[in-house]
Formats: structure tokens, sequence, C-alpha cells
């Protein structure tokens, strides 16, 4: 509390800079469209979204500095801010509408429409921005400090370096370059495997493993040991735990999702068939009863919050100070309740007044669940899948008992799963967006502006990238397999068929409970037991780096340290959120031979050298490029700054 006290932003309150130009808006528009195209790609393809802050930060900065010749850091920070609500309206759309796609073939009716796809994308993210707003006092500004939102603070001190210049931004800079290179030799070119993953036959059920990236790297560095820890935690209870019991208890069950016994599930897919059928119902679970913790020991903060904010609601912003102001309090009620009724009242949105109700507590909750996680462990790791399976749940039962059931039911509960997924998707967008701006010195109103903006445009959009991605490949295909959305189908064909595993979903709930009386931070530890432990790994790696240069390190000497791998880690996210970006774009420019650009630059390494295609070869190779990632890290922590 005290640091957020004595916090001064990069552009003071009482300074006064271009922010929300016409360049920007038009850049932000542009970003957010490409960006949102390519991560509904590459999420229909293998499941998960690139955050896209950090490379609409640097394009921004070579667009607008570079060509237009003008210099405001905070102009930068309004394309950012546009851009990056493409890859969350994405996210959120990707993980559930395909399920729509996919029922309209299985029952021989018709498509959602166009219109549809885009208005259920546009009221969730407005939703999504409109439920975090009153909520920045508290997660962004009160716990400066606590939370560290570690992308968030990645993009800032990417802008800031490229606006002072000198030793912060070469190290920024060659973080950014190092990890760039490293991205697309890995996934680009696949000369080694970016997940290096082990079995462990003498221990039936369990692998262990690491996602060899350097984003993850640099976001445990960030974070630090303590919350990289938790996360770890988590995902051990998952991998050396819980998958082991099921396979040694459960060997002659046959459990849903999965459609064969555990034994043979195992024998098929190994540990990760274990995790993706059994583990994520847990995890769901977990994750859902820590949001709700979280939420009710949040509730004092956010109930002061609301507040404040009702008390200066007639009065006007005139005496605010220009770092402190938000969208009025009022415009933000009235456009909830219209959105709202829209989501009842709009013919081709499937969701009646229940299900609108609905909307209204799960998304607020979520949000604000949303909100915090991505506080913790970024928006790329934000599991929002995991709220989406506890909302479609809820909502599948709730729907049921009302009598909704059939086609009828399962398309409400999906579409009601798409709004609030993306209402998670984006207050976690955006609250990553706005605690750049607090740290920058931005206007909290305009970026909110902006937001909306980036939302409306990437809303227009999505409809069109679904029908055109379907059209090409079909949802289901092995070209496009949409897991997520298949997974979603199931659970709600699961509750409304009574053959979902409520059992499992327990445990998580009874987990994430006694580690709450234990006195473990609750949300870390069950994101670490939701998401694979191979994402974990990399993080402890880098919170353990930042832990043992603040052990050999005192005084002023360790803060210059560990200033100075904050700098390169921030520059390890932003490299490989571009090329992860330029890479998803890759995947979609067709040639006439069928293949696309990015089948092409992935078969011309292993063509040129066909010993790196041995996966224990590859698998080596991959952890002795992470080493000397980290050793990198290592290096430029313990380097002097001689130049200021």
């Amino acid at each position: 509390m005290n640091e957020s006290k004595d916090f001064k932003p990069f552009v003071p309150a009482e300074k006064s800079m271009p922010e929300f130009t016409v360049a920007s808006i038009i850049l932000g528009i542009l970003l957010a469209v490409v960006f949102g195209a390519a991560n509904a790609y590459l999420g229909l393809r293998v499941g998960m979204t690139v955050s896209a802050s950090i490379p609409a930060a640097v394009i921004s900065m070579g667009v607008i500095r570079v060509i237009l010749k003008k210099e405001s850091i905070l102009e930068n920070n309004m394309v950012q801010t546009i851009g990056s609500a493409g890859e969350s309206v994405a996210a959120g759309a990707i993980f559930t509408l395909p399920a729509l796609f996919l029922w309209a073939k299985e029952w021989g009716v018709k498509a959602p429409s166009l219109i549809e796809v885009s208005i259920v994308s546009f009221i969730g993210g407005a939703l999504g921005i409109l439920f975090m707003v009153p909520l920045r006092k508290a997660l962004i500004v009160q716990e400066h400090g606590t939370l560290p939102y570690p992308e968030g603070k990645a993009c800032a001190e990417v802008l800031v370096a490229g606006e002072k210049g000198g030793a912060k931004a070469s190290t920024v800079f060659s973080g950014l370059g190092i990890a760039a290179a490293y991205k697309f030799i890995a996934d680009g070119l696949k000369a080694f495997p970016s997940e290096v993953h082990y079995e462990i036959p003498a221990y039936k059920g369990s692998g262990f493993g690491a996602d060899i990236l350097p984003a993850l790297l640099g976001v445990g560095y960030i974070c630090g040991l303590k919350i990289s820890s938790y996360l770890f935690a988590g995902g051990i209870l998952g991998w050396f735990v819980l998958m082991p019991l099921i396979v040694l208890f459960g060997a002659n069950i046959t459990l849903f999702p999965a459609d064969v016994t555990v034994s043979e599930l195992y024998a098929k897919g190994g540990s990760f068939a274990i995790w993706s059928n059994y583990i994520k119902y847990i995890g769901a679970g977990a994750v859902a009863c820590a949001g709700i913790i979280s939420l009710i020991k949040s509730l004092p903060l956010i109930g002061r919050t609301f507040r404040d904010a009702i008390k200066g609601f007639g009065k006007g912003e005139k005496t605010t100070e220009r770092t402190n102001q938000d969208l009025d309090i009022r415009f933000i009620l009235v456009a909830t309740v219209i959105l709202i009724l829209a989501i009842w009242l709009v013919p081709v949105i499937p969701i009646n007044l229940f299900g609108a109700f609905m909307v209204v507590i799960f998304g607020f909750f979520f949000a604000t669940v949303s909100s915090r996680m991505v506080g913790l462990v970024g928006s790329s790791n934000n599991p929002v899948s995991g709220m989406t399976i506890a909302t479609l749940l809820v909502a599948s039962l709730a729907l049921k008992a009302t009598g909704m059931v059939g086609q009828a039911g399962m398309t409400a509960a999906i579409a009601i799963g798409g709004v609030i997924c993306i209402i998670a998707a984006i207050a976690g967008d955006t609250s990553q967006d706005l605690k750049t701006g607090y740290i920058l010195g931005s206007t909290p109103k305009k970026q909110q502006i902006g937001e909306l903006i980036g939302v409306f445009a990437s809303s227009l959009a999505i409809g069109g990238v679904l029908y055109l991605l379907d059209s090409a490949w079909g949802y289901g295909t092995s070209e496009l397999p949409a897991p997520q959305a298949t997974l979603m189908k199931m659970i709600v064909e699961g509750v409304m068929g009574d053959n979902l595993p409520w059992t499992l979903v327990g445990i998580g709930v009874f987990i994430a409970i006694i580690v709450e009386i234990i006195g473990i931070p609750v949300l870390p530890f069950t994101i670490g037991l939701y998401l694979p432990i191979h994402l974990s790994v990399p993080m402890v790696v880098g919170g353990g780096v930042r832990w043992l240069i603040e052990k050999r390190k005192k005084g002023e000497e360790q803060k210059q340290a560990v200033e100075n791998g904050v700098l390169y880690s921030s520059g390890l996210i932003a490299g490989e959120g571009l090329v992860g970006i330029l890479l998803a774009i890759f995947a979609v420019i067709p040639f006439s031979n069928g293949s696309n650009l990015g089948n092409m630059i992935a078969s011309f390494l292993p063509n040129l050298l066909p010993i790196l295609c041995n996966a224990n070869v590859g698998n080596i190779i991959g952890i002795l490029a992470f080493a000397l990632l980290t050793l990198s890290l290592w290096k430029f922590c313990m380097r002097r700054d001689k130049r200021k």
C-alpha cells in the first residue's frame, strides 16, 4: 500500500502529451484486427493464444517514432491498448463459439450467423471493460507492489526503454532480439521442440517436462520465486499425486469424457491423456473455488472502490488529476444495462432473461477473478478456459433445472459461456493495459475508450474470421481441431446427458478450501494445478534466478541487478510475443500447393539436418538451449551498467 502512495509515473499527471490521436486509433484498429485473426487461427489449431500487448507496443514505436517521426510514449501505449483487444476477443470467441458450428453440422441446422458472432463478441468485450473499470483503483493502484502484472510491467519497460534509449534500452532490446531468434529457431524452423516432455514409466500416471520458452522464463523472473513456487506446487500435486492415483485406482473404470478405461487411455496417450481428461476438471473446480475465495476476501476493497465511485456520481471530473480519471460511473451503469437488455432482446442471441441475469453475476465475478489472475501470472497464462468451464457447469445445470434442455438448452449454455469467456479475457487484458498506463502516466479514461474501440473493431472482424476458417477446413478436423471449443461442447453435453464427473470437480473445490485453510495463496496454487506443469517449471527457474541474485547482492548492487533482470525479462516476453504473432500470420498465408508459409519454414531445417528430427536429440538440444537462455538472464542481471 505504501508503495502505491509513493509511486510516481513516468509522465507526471500535470504534464500533457499526445495520447488519443487519429494515428494511434487507426494503427491500433489495424493491429486489433490482425492480431485477432492470427490468434483465432493459432487458438483453433493448438488451443492457446499469444498476448499481443508487447508486440503492439513495439510495432507502434516503429511506426509512430520511426515512420511518422512523432515522439509520445502515451500515444504508443494507446496503440497497444487498442491493438491488444483483438487477441482477447479472439481468445474468448474461439474457446466457445465453434461448438455452435459443430452442433450445426451434427443437427443439420444453420450455423450461427456472422452478425450473431459479432454481437456476442462485442457485448462480451464491452462488458469485460465496463466491469473492470470500477476495479482499477482497487487492483491497479491500491495493490501496486502486491500484484506484479508481469506483462503490463514488461510492456511499460519496453516503452520506457524505447523512449530513454541508452543502457536500459540496450538491455531490453538485447532480450527482445535473443528471445525472437530463440522462438523463431524453436517454433519457426523447428530446430528443437519448444516443449520437452518425459514419461515416468516406473511411476505410472506421472510425467515431467517444461515449455522451454523465453516468455515463461521472463514471467517467472518478474513474478519472483514465491509466486512461481506456488504455481509449481499446484503442478506437482496434479502430475505427481493426483494423476498416479487416478491410474492406480481407476485402471478399469471408464470415466467421462474418456470413452475407454483409464488404463487404456494411459496406454494410448500417456500422462497428457490423463491430465487433459481428468485433471482439467479438478483444476476447473479448484480455480472456480479459488476465484470465489479471492472475491470474498476482496469484497471490502471492491466495496470501498464502488462507494468512492458512487460518491462522485453527481460530480464532474474537473477536480480529478489526469492520471486518476475513469469513465463516468453513470455511463458504466447505463451502458451495462443496455448491453444486458440486448443479450435478452436481440433475436439472434439465444439467451433468455434468466441467461442474461447469469451473465451479469458470472461476468462481474470472473472479470474480478481474471483481473487479479493476470496480475499474478500474466495474460498469456490466464486460465480463461477454466473459468469458462465453471460457468458452463453452473449455466447448464441452471438451464436444465428450468426445463431448457435439448438443442435450445445446449445452444443457450454455450452462448452464455461465450459471453463470459470473452468478458474474462478482455477484463484481464484491460487490467494489464491499465497497469502499463499506470506506470507510464497515461489517462485511464482514454485507455478505457481505446479498449472499447479495439473490441468493436475486432468483434466485427472475428465473425468473418470464424466463418472463413470453418469454410476453409471445418472445425473438429486435423487442420482446425478447436480443442477448447470441443471440450466446452463435451461439458455441456455431459451435464445435459447426466454423465459429467462431478466428483472430479468437487475434488478441486475441496483442494482449494484446504489450501486456503493452510494459508497458502489459493489462486496461484490452483492455477498451477489447472495448467500443465510444463508452464510452471520454466517460471520457477526464472524465479530461482531472481532469488539467487537477491541472495548474492546487497544494497544498491542488488537493486541494479534486479532491475537489469526485469528489463531483460521484459525483452524476453516481447521477443517471443512478436515472433509468436509473426508465425501465426505466416501460418495462414496460403500457397498454390495447398501448404502455407508456416509449414514451409517449419520444414526447412529438418530437411537440412535430419538428425534434429530425432525426439531425444531434439529434447537434449532444447534443454541445452534453455540452459543457455537462463545463463544469459543471469549474465545480464550481473552486468554493471556504466552508462546512464
